[in-house]
């Protein structure tokens, strides 16, 4: 006898066997051009469904099939009732990953998940790095009867419920909040690039999009061959997916992407047919009037970002790429129609301290070193803002501080403000609590793909940022800040039309979960007669109740709704009924029946409700609709409280920053300086900024240029680096800084060389890294600059390295004239450069117990050089063995012996001329001076200046 284990493996090897016979074609896979999957030509987006199949094909498995040859490498969802369902090579993988119950639906195999956990089941798949399609019912199965009522012709496929693909989800370009988990912008970056060759410089054309605002942002701009401003532009965007021309992108730009995202999602598009040329772009651009009937002069902002984008093939080329893929998500005519697009520029040079890809990575600015997280940044450190829209903006202020000091004192001023205004702050800061993302929910409201609910707490929110208007305007006579004052005077007038939706609808009929709203009675003829036929309907209903009661000669007869089944008539069971009547359903007491007459106003019924429902989800979109006629007033209200925000979260950060804080003072004057006294580590959480040990930090001004920075392993070096350039960062945000005092002109660009990293992606060793970063800060840096270099030559072998840290040291300090720490464990090029005018011999403080042989750390910026690394002691506290330590020990002074001996030194001594000391370098300098017809000044006047000090 067969078991219940046998027939069931018997069933299904049945059906594999069916199956595999039914979809022979999925046996050796080919895309639609007909290109086999090892060849290069494949596009694992598509397949190929010979016509034999389609011929065979019921009108359900064409519907599916319809869609899914087309999107062959996305989980498509597929709408049944209250379910999406998955088939095929879709639902193994939703087996496999996810545990989802396999069953046979007559020749698929599927899998399925009810439509309340949509959501849900999508971040899952999305999670494992899949594109989504949602195919969903566009009728119900009351509207299909309706349709084939109408007379209209069918063919075979209208015999089905008619399903439309209505999105296609992606890890960047996602839009629904119930997916959306980071407040942070989400970014989909379309990239064109130009290049002869690995070795020469490339020039970029670049378009990236924030789906969830639906704001597109144009770059176009010629790089260096080290990729400087597009690794500066991935490092502050880190888009989350990428869209290339197949097969146009150069190794180095590849490598380097690979090498900063984490595994970003990368669609590879054919050139020209998918990844349009500048041509097509602007074609399709009019035919489809993405920009509505005036085109690109809809609004300012747009026409001069198009303007721009075509004065450059290669920018409207990473356009066009951008718009056939958001076209094929079903995404281009919502984002594109809300015309938000800006010309962005990563570096902006004449507005901004520029913090470049590498600063940003070795500050840790955005992601730590440790797990690539957010925490422990600079961000983490100084984002206070509240609403989720004013955070982005913060970040954006992170990437670009400010640079002209009118601009940063006017931060200053507006953040006093609030500062002394504690009540004010707190009161304007409850409000904003709770507040929904409203640059997200105008987007979608927009788009349409929106609930109800979230739509009535938009205009809620909106309420919201005009109160905190209100209660600004009462505060303004005691503002010193015209920031401020800006910012009332800007914010849009949106009262009257919050007032004007707000009346255009109620709530008093919406139910529990606020999914739908309908027009106040007597201001739509449309739904006042759509109600007042479903009341008549009802009197009907009544009328024949009281017929069959009285035909019946029973009064207990009355209508029962059972699920689906409505005003089923409910009789005693021991009353007769005519025999022409229809058992729906039946209890040991009570049968339920449909006459004729029921079961005709029942249909007709249903169609009203239907029609209703219709009804009311055209209303929607129709006050969706009015909300977007001003776009651009609540566009311009949710920046303003944007700005709002972000300044009281600097002024926060700036209440909490502990003591001492200060504000900084801004000087105009021709020599650079940056002056902190007591300055702290830049932790505003309150209680552990004073576990930090305060210094004093001069640079420039009465001050040499240059610290030369000594001290132990451990012993703080790297961290006073970090905190010197973190500290600049918040005073040219314009907030206040942990020190005691801070006097500073402002930087223009701050250039970092920390770490000992090498470049594997980008196929480069440590000392290649090393210099490739240090060419690029001998090339570009001024006097306006911050450079900070942390043991520069040790990625090559000890006199290699220590003469190129001597010449790069000497060339900041005498020809370029910048700011800098130059962190070091040469010691002796610390003495090389002791009558340097422009240089400064410090190290980090230590107490040593000879007794014991132990290293105490003071974290105490000191005059002078520290004479040893103490390595040695690092050594034991890492755990190695104290048997190869000594040894090590032994051997480190019998080196240092021999390197005495032979003096490494370069020096130009007279017999007759004692005291006079002149490097190398410096008679270099002197004939540099000599053959150089115009030197520039700050060179001229360091290089005399460091010659008169070599002269005792």
């Amino acid at each position: 006898m067969t078991s219940k284990t046998e027939k069931k493996q018997d069933r299904n090897q049945k059906f594999k066997e069916k199956n595999d016979e039914r979809y022979y074609w999925l046996q050796d896979q080919k895309d639609l051009d007909g290109n086999p999957i090892d060849s290069a030509e494949y596009n694992p987006r598509t397949l190929y469904v010979p016509k034999s199949a389609w011929e065979k094909f019921t009108p359900f498995e064409k519907q599916y099939w319809e869609v899914k040859h087309k999107h062959w490498d996305t989980i498509v969802f597929f709408k049944k009732g209250k379910f999406y369902e998955l088939y095929e090579k879709d639902a193994d993988i939703g087996h496999k990953y996810f545990d989802l119950k396999m069953t046979d639906r007559v020749n698929m195999r599927m899998v399925g998940v009810p439509e309340s956990s949509f959501d849900y089941w999508t971040a899952q798949f999305i999670a494992k790095g899949y594109k989504v399609a949602k195919v969903d019912q566009m009728e119900t199965a009351i509207g299909k009867s309706m349709r084939e009522k109408s007379g209209a012709k069918a063919n075979k496929a209208d015999k089905v419920i008619r399903r439309e693909l209505t999105s296609v989800l992606t890890a960047g370009t996602l839009v629904d909040s119930g997916l959306l988990t980071n407040e942070l912008g989400t970014y989909c970056m379309s990239i064109k690039e130009q290049c002869g060759d690995e070795s020469m410089p490339p020039t970029f054309g670049i378009c990236f999009v924030d789906t969830a605002t639906a704001e597109f942002n144009l770059v176009h701009f010629q790089d260096d061959v080290h990729r400087t401003k597009f690794e500066t532009l991935i490092m502050q965007i880190k888009p989350r997916e990428l869209v290339t021309e197949k097969g146009r992108l150069s190794k180095t730009t590849t490598r380097l992407l690979k090498s900063i995202l984490n595994e970003p999602l990368w669609n590879m598009l054919k050139p020209d047919t998918e990844f349009w040329d500048a041509r097509i772009t602007e074609d399709e651009i009019s035919i489809h009037e993405y920009f509505g009937p005036e085109g690109d002069l809809a609004n300012e902002q747009l026409t001069v970002a198009m303007t721009e984008a075509r004065k450059d093939p290669l920018l409207m080329s990473a356009f066009g790429g951008l718009i056939w893929y958001l076209r094929s998500l079903k995404l281009d005519k919502e984002l594109l129609s809300a015309k938000h697009v800006l010309m962005y520029d990563p570096i902006r040079n004449a507005t901004s301290l520029v913090l470049d890809g590498q600063t940003l990575a070795n500050l840790e600015i955005f992601q730590n070193s440790h797990d690539g997280s957010t925490e422990g940044t600079v961000f983490n450190l100084l984002a206070n803002s509240i609403t989720p829209f004013g955070k982005r903006l913060f970040k954006q202020w992170l990437c670009h501080p400010l640079r002209r000091i009118q601009d940063i004192n006017s931060r200053l001023d507006a953040i006093e403000d609030f500062m002394r205004l504690v009540d004010l702050h707190e009161t304007i800061s409850k409000e904003m609590y709770g507040m929904p993302d409203l640059e997200r929910l105008i987007s979608r409201i927009h788009s349409g793909r929106i609930q109800v609910k979230e739509f009535l707490a938009a205009l809620e929110g909106f309420k919201t940022t005009s109160q905190i208007i209100q209660t600004l305007i009462k505060s303004r006579g005691h503002f010193k800040s015209v920031l401020l004052g800006q910012l009332i005077d800007q914010f849009p007038d949106i009262g009257g039309k919050l007032d004007s939706l707000n009346n255009s609808f109620i709530t008093a009929d919406v139910d529990v979960d606020c999914k739908t709203m309908i027009p106040k009675t007597g201001m739509n003829d449309e739904w006042d007669g759509i109600n007042q036929q479903i009341k008549d309907a009802e009197k009907q209903f009544e009328s024949h109740l009281q017929v069959v009661k009285r035909e019946l000669k029973c009064s207990s007869v009355v209508y029962k709704d059972m699920n689906k089944d409505i005003y089923q008539m409910e009789v005693p069971k021991s009353v007769k009924v005519p025999q022409s009547w229809i058992q729906m359903s039946t209890t040991a007491k009570v049968t339920r029946y449909w006459d004729n007459t029921v079961k005709n106003l029942v249909t007709e019924y249903r169609e009203l409700m239907e029609t209703k429902n219709a009804f009311v989800k055209k209303f929607a979109l129709q006050v969706y609709a009015a909300f977007d006629e001003s776009y651009d007033m609540w566009l311009s209200a949710v920046h303003s409280i944007a700005e709002l925000d972000a300044l009281m979260g600097l002024a926060k950060g700036s209440m909490n920053m502990g003591e001492p804080a200060c504000r900084p003072v801004l000087l105009d004057q021709e020599k650079s300086v940056v002056e902190f006294e007591e300055l702290r580590h830049p932790c505003v959480v309150p209680g552990v900024a004073t576990d930090f040990i305060p210094n004093d930090v001069g640079l420039g001004g009465q001050e040499a240029s240059v610290i030369v920075l000594t001290g132990p392993n451990m012993g703080g070096k790297s961290t006073l680096l970090r905190q010197t350039c973190v500290a600049i960062i918040m005073a040219q945000l314009g907030g206040y800084v942990p020190a005691r005092s801070c006097r500073l002109t402002p930087c223009d660009r701050i250039y970092t060389r920390i770490g000992a990293n090498d470049n594997i992606m980008g196929g480069q060793s440590t000392f290649m890294v090393e210099l490739a970063e240090t060419s690029k800060i001998l090339r570009e840096a001024t006097t306006r600059s911050m450079v900070i270099l942390d043991e520069l030559g040790r990625g090559t072998s000890t006199f290699d390295g220590y003469a190129i840290a001597y010449s790069v040291l000497h060339y900041l300090s005498t020809h370029i004239g910048c700011l800098g720490l130059f962190a070091t464990h040469y010691q002796t090029l610390c003495k090389e450069f002791e009558r340097s005018p422009e240089i400064n011999n410090m190290h980090m403080g230590y107490i040593m117990d000879e007794d014991e042989q132990n290293v105490t750390f003071l974290y105490k910026l000191t005059p002078g050089i520290c004479e040893k690394s103490f390595g040695m002691n690092v050594a034991t506290m890492a755990g190695i063995p104290p048997s190869v330590v000594k040894r090590a020990a032994k051997i480190a002074e019998e080196t240092e012996i021999v390197h005495h001996s032979k003096d490494t030194t370069y020096k130009m001594a007279s017999s007759n001329r004692q005291g006079i000391n002149i490097t190398p370098a410096v008679v270099a300098d002197l004939a540099y001076l000599m053959s150089n017809k115009k030197p520039s000044k700050v060179s001229t006047e360091r290089i005399l200046a460091s010659f008169q000090n070599m002269i005792v």
